[in-house]
This record gives structure tokens, sequence and C-alpha cells, in this order.
């Protein structure tokens, strides 16, 4: 049995902000919260700032962020930008995947993230040819994950077919297990850990044909695991989806039992109103990618819609053009600022729900993202005296850390009592930025 004590100089406790709060924490949950404590308590760590919940980044494709500004020069769409891509996917192999990971995943801590949906498509080497192991590269996001210290939900991905109709293309063969039932067969082998999950994921409508869907959500379903699904992320997929099934691919993932309380779609950009109403009365959760959203010219989701019509909101970071859940969760509120020409939607306070407490459910992780006796021991801790974060009372310590401090203000992570960043330096990743740089360097020689 381990125990320790972290004393927070201020807590946003769910509601407000509690100065001098001690956290106990045994085996790596928080066994009591007491406020009103002056001082840290003898052998207590000090966390100075603004501590939180740990944030959830429940949609990641690690080896995306190769790409980061390489794929800012000239101009294009979401389908060209696709191709740039896709020609990273096809240099990865297990090792160099694990390296890449491990450090993406370090940067994520780095940024107060203490756990990831890795929404993990790339099964096979490049042909489709499947490995002695048929999950190693799962298996190396896995271990990656524990190496940078954060938890991990692997929503193993079906991903069979390149459009409506049509067989995988060259680059997607890697991704195919060629039947529903295949890909079940194959993850059905990945075993949990204690920090990692396994859930389920139909890549999208157009990858998955629909007399296939109902696999991968009964899958699901048998394990009470999360699936996710990414949804209505751009117009030319519903055009397509209309013509091939006449419905909209929210319809269509209805109709095949895929919505309800423990999926989650990705995007959800490009809805109808029946969508909405459809998506919000299953329960149905929304994870808002804002920054890969805006970076490749999607749209702006009706988030506020969504989330009155019934769907908890979550938060990603998706192709990682930037690791900022805090950026994340200001953007949601000023998109929505854009759309409507009002100010307000969200709270602080709910913006941060959607970055902690609801972004861990749906990962299936229902006993993390608040500071509470009970739930597993996340905590970040966020500087209010940098030059972005001083100024503002401490009281404010919510709407300063959404409106104002970005991920350079993370001071400490915690994941499960473990202090996996102190005072902004990984403690077991001694040299991110050297890790990424070689990661990435490895791959475009």
């Amino acid at each position: 049995m381990t125990k320790g004590i972290y004393w927070l100089e201020h807590a946003w406790l769910g509601t407000h902000v509690e100065p001098g709060v001690a956290v106990d924490v045994t085996d790596g949950r928080i066994t009591a919260v007491r406020t009103g404590v002056a001082a840290p308590p003898p052998g207590a760590e000090a966390l100075r700032g603004l501590t939180i919940p740990g944030l959830a980044n429940s949609h990641s494709h690690a080896f995306h962020r190769v790409l980061r500004s390489t794929v800012q020069v000239g101009s294009g769409t979401f389908w060209t930008w696709r191709e740039a891509m896709y020609s990273v996917a096809d240099r990865l192999t297990p090792d160099i995947y694990h390296s890449l990971a491990r450090a993406v995943y370090a940067e994520m801590a780095l940024a107060g993230i203490t756990a990831v949906g890795e929404f993990h498509y790339l099964h096979h080497a490049p042909g489709g040819t499947p490995y002695a192991d048929p999950n190693a590269m799962g298996e190396a996001l896995i271990e990656a994950a524990a190496e940078a210290g954060i938890r991990i939900t692997l929503l193993d991905t079906c991903y069979l077919s390149s459009g409506f109709g049509q067989p995988p293309e060259a680059h997607q063969l890697r991704f195919s297990d060629g039947t529903a039932q295949a890909w079940a067969e194959r993850c059905s082998v990945l075993k949990e850990r204690d920090h990692a999950r396994i859930g389920a994921a139909v890549h999208s409508v157009r990858a998955v044909p629909a007399d296939q869907l109902a696999t991968v959500a009964r899958w699901a379903e048998e394990r009470r695991a999360p699936l996710h699904v990414h949804l209505s992320e751009q117009p030319a997929e519903n055009d397509a989806c209309r013509r091939a099934h006449g419905r909209t691919p929210a319809r269509l993932l209805a109709d095949h039992g895929v919505l309800g309380p423990r999926t989650t779609g990705v995007h959800n950009t490009h809805l109808t109103d029946e969508d909405i109403a459809l998506i919000g009365s299953t329960g149905t959760g929304t994870c808002l990618c804002p920054t890969t959203e805006r970076d490749l010219a999607d749209g702006i989701g009706p988030a506020a819609a969504l989330q009155r019509a019934g769907s908890p909101l979550s938060l990603g970071s998706d192709s990682h053009a930037v690791i900022d859940l805090l950026e994340e969760a200001r953007a949601m509120e000023l998109n929505e600022r854009l759309r409507s020409r009002t100010r307000g939607h969200w709270t602080a306070a709910a913006l941060l729900r959607a970055a902690t407490a609801d972004g861990h459910a749906a990962l299936g992780w229902d006993d993390a993202g608040t500071i509470e006796p009970g739930a597993r021991a996340d905590l970040t801790t966020i500087a209010l005296d940098s030059v972005r974060t001083a100024g503002p009372p401490p009281r404010l310590g919510a709407e300063t850390a959404v409106f104002a401090a970005t991920a350079a203000d993370v001071r400490h992570t915690v994941v499960a009592g473990r202090h996996v960043v102190r005072d902004g330096a990984h403690t077991l990743v001694p040299d991110v930025p050297h890790a990424l740089a070689r990661a990435v360097e490895a791959l475009r020689a």
C-alpha cells in the first residue's frame, strides 16, 4: 500500500476554486479531500498554482504528430491533407511507432493530460500482411503510454473499405482485417492492464459496410466497452452516404445499433436537426476537436445544440496540430461565439468538465476526472503567475485556465498518485523535445 499527500495551493473542485486543499492518496486513489489547510502538512508535496483534475484527450491519432507544420505549406482540403497522412502511415513499423507514440504521449503529459483515447487503425504491415503478433502496433501504443506515464484507452478501429461499396485503396490495406468478424477476433486478444483499457471504433460509415456495423457494436456491447466513430466530419461523406443508403450517417449508425450512451461521435460537424435529436436522445456523446477541425477547414459543429439535445461533450487534439486541451476548451466556446455572434454559451466550469470528467467517461474511465474521495488521483496544476495568467484573482482560476492559460502553463501532472511532470519537466522521459525530433526524423529518413 502506497500513501501520500498533495497540498493544492488552489483547487478547482467542480463548482468553485478553493484555497488550501490537502488531498490524501492511497494506491493511486483519492481517499480524502480536506479544505481550509492553509499550509502544506508535514510530508506533503506542494502543488502551487491552480490544480484541476487531470485532463482527458478523448481523440488522438498519435502518428499525425509528424505532420505538424509540414502540412501548413500551400493550400488544399481535408482530402489533400489525407494524402500526406497516408505517406506517413506507410512508413510506420511497431518499433518506430512505439518511439513516436512514447514521445507524443509524453508531450501530452507535459500538457496536463492524464488519459488518452487512441483511435487506432494502423494494424498490419504495408500491403496488409499481419505481423507475427497481429496486435504488434496496438501493443506498441499501450507500452508507449505506460512509459510516458499516462493511461490509454486503445480504441481498436474497424476499417474495411475506401468508400461505400469500394475495396481498400493501396494505402489502406494495412488498416483492414478483411471483415468485421476478423477484426473482432484480432482485437479480442488484446488484454487490459492497470493503465490500459480496450475499446472499439468504427472508423466511419464509409469505411465499414453497413451490414458489418452491428458486429462492431455487438463486440463493444458484450464488453461494455467504449465505442467511437468519426461522424459527419465532411459534407462529401454525408452526400455519399445518402446516395448509397438513402439516409444520413447518424441515421445509418442508429439503424444498425451503433449509437448509445457508451458511444461517442467524433466531430459531429455537419448534422441535420434530425441527426442532432437522434444523437441526443440516444445519449451518444460528442467529441469535439476544434484545433484540428479548424486546421483542416472542416467547419464548426453544432456543439451547443448537441448538448441541449442530451449529448455529453468531450474534447480531443486529434491530428495534434497542437496538443493543448485548454485551447480545445477555449475554442469550443469561441467557435460558438463566431457562429452565433453572442458570448457565454458555456461557463468555464462546464468547459473544464468537458476536458476532464466527461472526457474520462467517454474513454471508459468513469472514476477519473474529479477531485473527490474514490476518484483516481489525477491532478493537473496550472501556473497562476505566468505572463498569460498573472493578474486575475485566484477565485477566477477556472476562467483564467480556460481563457488565458495554455499547455505551456502546466507545472505539474500527477497520474494515479504518481508525479509524472514536476515543475514543467517530465520525470520519465528526460528530454521530450529531443525524443520527438528523433522519432519524427526516423520517419522522414
